[in-house]
């Protein structure tokens, strides 16, 4: 009987343990299940990557840094239809190199400033268009706030780009920047903040934005000129294939039927924004706005300036011969004779940064982008030839 007793007492204590253990996994499941609901569901606030965070933290380096100008507060402000820009919209923190380590005022404690700082493609981007313009002003505009390099020899790369007396480096506060313009209340409304593409939607936000503010010409970042641009007339853009226009490359003059165009562009980015499209608000607004302006949606037709009421679209050969398709034609040797003599005629080679990214180009293996690199964009073509294992 005592032996019953027993085996009872340890089977109550067995159930009683089992039942606290079994609560004890649903706890744990349910944390698991909150931690992974929590974090397909959370979105961070994209606003900070374009706000200073630092500013108070920089007081406190024994060295303080000086941050890049803003460009409204610049003592030279851009020549109203006369400069060329260029946008960097990315997030300080998702790009580990450009976040750079400095000692504060106590011993022990490090803080982390964003200097400015340009990928060697982007740097040779920048170069192309400074070294073939050299009456025209290049503006690099960076949406998320930077600080200048006290010693600018410490980066080759940007060294190389600054070794140009037409280029300027400037922070912009797209708040400020957008204050008595058209979009000021949509972007107070934090529309693009929500956007499945902040940093690519921001650089289409601010393309438009500076045109519509200077006139002049914008292009993208994953781009070499390859031919001046100076004398070529107001008001332009590129067609990309039969179906679309790219916004990778355009000219709008400040005044005249230039604005009105920057304004239609304005209006249909506010009306059209569609967050959760990469495409529909860069290229997406320029094709749409072209086809009410040419009144036809057939691309062949619009590369007739008097159509579209004197605004002139290229053939795609002149800024986008080697389509998004053909990307790796840039960097394979193989493709190299064939796709120099495809833009033979091109004024600007555009090689498709979305995808071509992480495609390592090494130094010493000729290709049509390292020619091109190393006839438009020299100074750089060199620091990477000194300094670095690949471009």
């Amino acid at each position: 009987m005592s032996f019953v007793l027993k085996f009872q007492k340890i089977g109550a204590k067995f159930i009683k343990i089992s039942f606290r253990l079994r609560i004890m996994f649903c706890l744990l499941v349910i944390l698991a299940l909150s931690g992974l609901m929590f974090n397909m569901y959370y979105t961070p606030d994209m606003r900070y990557c374009f706000v200073d965070t630092l500013a108070a933290q920089v007081e406190e380096l024994r060295e303080k840094p000086k941050k890049l100008e803003d460009i409204l507060l610049a003592d030279a402000l851009p020549l109203a239809g006369h400069s060329i820009f260029f946008h960097e919209t990315s997030c300080p923190s998702t790009i580990k190199s450009i976040t750079k380590k400095l000692p504060t005022a106590e011993p022990h404690i490090e803080n982390y400033v964003n200097y400015v700082e340009l990928t060697a493609r982007q740097a040779c981007s920048v170069e192309s268009a400074a070294f073939h313009n050299p009456k025209t002003n290049v503006y690099v505009l960076y949406a998320s706030p930077r600080y200048q390099l006290a010693n600018i020899t410490a980066d080759p790369i940007l060294s190389a780009v600054l070794s140009y007396k037409n280029v300027r480096l400037r922070n912009v506060n797209m708040w400020t920047y957008a204050a008595t313009t058209p979009l000021y209340k949509w972007l107070k409304d934090g529309e693009l903040f929500k956007s499945s593409y902040v940093f690519s939607h921001a650089s289409d936000f601010l393309r438009y934005l500076t045109l519509w503010r200077w006139g002049g010409t914008y292009l993208d970042m994953d781009t070499i000129m390859l031919r001046s641009i100076e004398n070529m007339p107001p008001n332009f853009v590129g067609a990309e294939s039969t179906r679309n226009l790219a916004a990778g490359v355009m000219n709008f003059a400040p005044d005249g039927f230039g604005h009105e165009i920057s304004e239609l562009c304005l209006s249909d980015f506010e009306r059209n924004f569609k967050g959760n499209n990469w495409g529909n608000n860069g290229p997406g607004v320029i094709t749409r706005v072209m086809r009410k302006v040419c009144d036809t949606e057939t691309i062949a037709l619009m590369l007739d300036p008097k159509r579209c009421k004197g605004f002139h679209i290229f053939d795609r050969n002149i800024f986008y011969a080697i389509s998004w398709e053909e990307w790796r034609d840039f960097f394979e040797p193989e493709k190299m004779e064939k796709t120099l003599d495809r833009t033979h005629h091109s004024y600007i080679a555009h090689f498709w940064n979305k995808k071509s990214v992480d495609f390592p180009v090494k130094v010493g293996i000729k290709s049509a982008f390292t020619t091109m690199a190393a006839n438009n964009c020299p100074h750089v073509y060199k620091a990477i030839i000194n300094h670095f294992s690949q471009f």
